[in-house]
C-alpha cells in the first residue's frame, strides 16, 4: 500500500490549519488517515509546527513519500536530516553517536535561527506599537492646541465686544453739560444772549422812571 505524508485541512474559512498525517495515497485528501504525525498552523509568525519526529522518520524509512509541502515541513523540523543520518548508520558510514551529535548540532543552530526570527518579529511589533502610540499622542496634542487657540480667540472676541459696548455707552467729553438748540447752536450761547437782552431791558426801564 503506497503511503503519503501530507497535510489534512482543518479550521475555518480564511484561517485554516493542518494536520500532518500519514495516509493511503488513494484516500481522499481530508479523508481517513493511518497516523497523525503533527500540526501545522500558518496563521502565526513564525508558523507553528508540532511534529512527531521519530514517527515521521519511521514512516520515511518504511517508504512513505511526502508531498512537496509536507517535505518542506519535515525538512524544517529535521525529519529529513534524521532519516538521512539513520540511512548512513545502517550503511555503516557513520556511527550512531556521530549521527546523534550531528543532528543535535543542526537542531541547536535551527533553534537559534528560529529564536532570532521570533525576536525580530516581536521587535517589529513593539516598534509598531510605539509608533502608533507616538502618532496618537501627537494627534491629541494637536487637538488640545487647536482647542486652546479657539478658546483664546473666543475670549479675545468677547473682550473686544465688551470694550466696544463700553465705548458706545460713555458720553462725549467735548459736549458734556452742553445742550444743543434746534438751530444747532449750544444752549449755553443762547443763555448768554438772553442775559444780555434782559440787562438792556433793565437799563431801559431805569431811564423811564421819573426823577424824584
Amino acid at each position: 500500500m503506497p503511503v503519503k505524508i501530507r497535510l489534512q485541512r482543518h479550521g475555518k474559512k480564511g484561517k485554516p490549519f493542518y494536520w500532518i498525517v500519514a495516509a493511503d495515497s488513494r484516500a481522499k485528501r481530508d479523508g481517513k488517515y493511518l497516523e497523525k504525525l503533527g500540526v501545522y498552523n500558518p496563521n502565526v509568525n513564525p508558523a507553528h509546527i508540532e511534529l512527531d519526529l521519530d514517527g515521521a522518520v519511521t514512516w520515511l524509512q518504511n517508504g512513505a513519500q511526502p508531498t512537496d509541502t509536507a517535505r518542506a515541513i519535515l525538512s524544517y523540523k529535521g525529519a529529513m536530516l534524521k532519516n538521512h543520518l539513520a540511512g548512513g548508520v545502517r550503511k555503516g558510514a557513520i556511527s550512531e553517536e556521530e549521527a546523534e551529535k550531528k543532528f543535535n548540532a543542526w537542531l541547536e543552530e535551527k533553534e537559534n535561527k528560529i529564536q532570532t526570527k521570533r525576536d525580530k518579529v516581536l521587535g517589529a511589533e513593539e516598534q509598531a506599537k510605539a509608533d502608533a502610540l507616538a502618532a496618537e499622542k501627537a494627534k491629541n496634542d494637536e487637538r488640545v492646541a487647536e482647542a486652546k487657540a479657539a478658546e483664546e480667540e473666543a475670549k479675545a472676541a468677547e473682550e473686544a465686544e465688551k470694550a466696544e459696548a463700553e465705548a458706545e455707552a460713555k458720553p462725549d467729553e467735548d459736549y458734556e453739560g452742553t445742550a444743543v438748540t434746534e438751530e444747532g447752536e449750544p444752549e449755553a450761547n443762547v443763555d448768554k444772549e438772553v442775559d444780555a437782552e434782559t440787562a438792556e431791558e433793565a437799563k431801559a426801564e431805569e431811564k423811564k422812571e421819573p426823577e424824584a
